[in-house]
């Protein structure tokens, strides 16, 4: 099939009995039952979702029958952005809907895999075991509502068990990678001012013995708030003068009651961070209702999730794929939870997880799924998979990316694209079992996110590029930023462009049906003579060239002195050099495919591409640095998956400023 696919092929169809057998199907059910309105079709469902805000997210809290200590006074008091107050009165907590029932402790909750130590599995019966011990170990520390916990933890069990048990104490919880370097992670929790700090000394990466000693000696020398800093010991690194987590769950005992603190619909959560690769990171706070009401939806309505169901999406404790991962259990799916080299020792290694745990639901980035067509991984050939919905988000997938995962999973795998953010900690536009899948596109808008695109004067566009805007609130959207009491810097972050409307920082094309294209980040835009076009465009058709492993493009804007320059930087595979057909097939590509005013004038071999620990390229910081800003005020080399890959880069800009190039 993939030789044949053409952008806008349908890839899967929605199945004739889906309203029977999907979770959205049983949603339109209890509405059509509850609130007498008969619908049956995506366009329907979202119109009602966006144009009855009320409605739709009251009809959310009934359907999942969300557990209130006290009942709210209206579903949207106001619905200003910035500033809109959902369900006032009403108090909650996350960690209770997150944890069930006794009804359901025999039920596997976690499935903890790790390259540094043996398989780790939790029952419900056994996390809410383990949380109940942790709440008594922080409250014993002296831990209280609205103190920070920070986490310097691996994908890991025990980064589980001490959100929830922090968040049922109304305290609120951050986490940093143990990849992560000292000064990324002092950047990001020094603004919280923690008052526990729970670490791991090191981890196992492939093959390789990773010792973090030495940074979390930094990281406590630069965290002054920190009173208690708790030693998970994982693996065999001991962290001088840490308690013992362990021990100190050991030592709790197992006949606490299991509180949780009642707290405002918006209050904070958690605090999830930016890349920092535009600014000092942004601590963004998310809400205990607002994180409850979206993945609720999300997860069953969007991703099909519920019972049953078995999550698997790699990701660490940096990555809002965490936090959205760990809210599987609200559906009462279980979690895979994975640590370690994701393509150790090779990129088979996720399927074998993926076969082994019986994942239903599983997750990858295209840049993972794209290695693995490149390898030639044969997926029914060589697993048994479970997995009959396959997410993929954080970059564009191209259309011979989605064409492999068809061949490969076969047509009765429903492909789930989209793209969202840190910022809202969930997506705004994606599939789910009402929308077909077309090669290249993400499917709709998200329910309840009134999604559009926007040109310079703030009128709507269809069919072209335009900024991704959210034109109506979600609750998902944040409390705030942490550090910013007036709120000046959520203002000038999403609503300065447009006055009232939420601006997401991406490029994105909608057409009439409301499927769409998300082309790269709106401040890496490709500007050449008047010709706008977003990266994603670009890396379509220069990854797709053999030999291409990976590519990175910038415009230099120079208006005085015509387009500037178009720099182009690609990774090559293991023995091939950038020679002249190379070069030459790719200006042709380009100008073929996009324009020739998109045929680079430079264009440069790099060992790897610049990205963060996402997995991000990192278009705007490159940009930046080529025109001259010291690369220390851009970025942290250590929020780097390859801190290397900046190197040649960084002495480019030298010698474009020696030469007097413009910046």
């Amino acid at each position: 099939m993939s030789n044949a696919v053409r952008p806008g092929d349908v890839l899967w169809c929605p199945p004739a009995d889906v309203l029977r057998t999907s979770r959205v199907g049983h949603f339109l059910d209890w509405v059509a039952h509850h609130r007498h309105l008969q619908m049956s079709t995506h366009e329907e469902l979202w119109r009602w979702s966006v144009g009855d805000l009320e409605g739709f997210w009251s009809a959310v809290w009934e359907y999942f029958g969300v557990l209130s200590h006290a009942p709210y006074d209206r579903v949207l008091a106001d619905r200003r952005m910035p500033g809109a107050q959902w369900f006032p009165g009403a108090t909650l907590n996350y960690a209770e809907h997150a944890l069930g029932s006794v009804a359901d402790d025999r039920e596997l909750a976690v499935l903890g895999r790790s390259q540094t130590r043996p398989d780790l599995d939790l029952t419900f019966g056994q996390l809410r075991e383990q949380v109940t011990r942790a709440r008594s170990v922080l409250l014993n520390l002296g831990v209280r509502r609205g103190d920070r916990v920070a986490g310097y933890l691996p994908n890991a069990p025990e980064a589980l068990v001490a959100f929830l048990a922090t968040a049922s104490i109304g305290a609120v919880w951050a986490s940093c990678a143990t990849e992560f370097g000292a000064r990324s992670v002092v950047n990001r929790f020094a603004q919280l001012e923690p008052v526990v700090l729970l670490v791991a000394g090191g981890y196992r990466y492939g093959a390789k013995d990773v010792d973090r000693r030495p940074q979390v000696a930094q990281i406590r020398a630069g965290l002054p708030s920190v009173r208690h800093v708790l030693d998970i010991e994982y693996g065999p690194w001991r962290v001088e003068n840490a308690l013992s987590w362990p021990d100190l769950l050991a030592g709790a005992g197992a006949d606490g009651r299991l509180v949780f603190e009642p707290v405002p619909f918006d209050y904070p959560l958690f605090v999830l961070f930016s890349s920092g690769t535009t600014g000092p990171p942004k601590a963004i706070v998310h809400g205990h209702g607002g994180i409850l009401l979206e993945h609720l939806k999300n997860h069953a309505l969007s991703w099909d999730l519920g019972p049953g169901d078995r999550m698997l999406w790699f990701t660490t404790t940096a990555w809002m794929m965490w936090n959205a991962l760990v809210s599987s259990l609200l559906l009462r799916a279980s979690i895979v939870m994975i640590d370690g080299n994701p393509m150790y020792p090779g990129p088979s290694w996720q399927w074998r997880l993926a076969e082994q745990t019986r994942a239903t639901v599983m997750g990858a980035s295209p840049a993972f799924l794209m290695a693995c067509r490149s390898a030639g991984l044969d997926l029914r050939g060589e697993f048994d998979l479970a997995v009959r919905v396959l997410g993929s988000a954080g970059s564009p997938l191209p259309v011979q990316g989605a064409a492999w995962i068809t061949d490969h999973l076969g047509a009765g795998v429903q492909l789930n694209l989209g793209s969202g953010g840190t910022d809202v900690c969930s997506g705004l536009v994606q599939n789910n079992p009402l929308l077909p899948v077309r090669a290249g596109q993400i499917s709709g808008r998200c329910l309840g996110v009134d999604a559009h695109a926007f040109d310079e004067s703030g009128a709507e566009v269809v069919g072209r590029l335009g900024e991704l805007v959210v034109t109506a609130p979600m609750p998902s959207m944040p409390v705030g930023l942490w550090g910013d009491p007036d709120g000046s810097r959520l203002r000038a972050t999403y609503f300065e462009r447009y006055p009232g409307i939420w601006r997401h920082g991406d490029w994105v094309v909608f057409a009439e049906d409301g499927s769409c294209q998300v082309a790269g980040r709106s401040d890496a835009t490709l500007n050449r003579g008047g010709v706008r076009l977003g990266t994603a465009e670009f890396y379509q058709v220069v990854e797709e060239l053999d030999g291409v492993v990976d590519s990175l493009v910038v415009h230099l804007e120079d208006p005085e002195a015509g387009h500037g320059d178009l720099l182009l930087f690609v990774c090559l595979e293991a023995g091939r050099s950038l020679d002249e057909p190379l070069r030459a097939g790719l200006a042709q590509a380009l100008r073929s495919a996009l324009s020739p005013r998109h045929v680079p004038d430079q264009v440069v071999q790099l060992p790897s591409i610049p990205r963060n620990l996402t997995g991000k390229k990192l278009e705007v910081p490159v940009k930046r640095i080529l025109l001259g800003t010291p690369v220390e005020d851009v970025l942290s080399r250590d929020a780097l998956a390859d801190p290397a890959s900046l190197e040649l880069l960084v002495d480019l800009g030298r010698r474009r400023a020696a030469r007097g190039e413009r910046s």
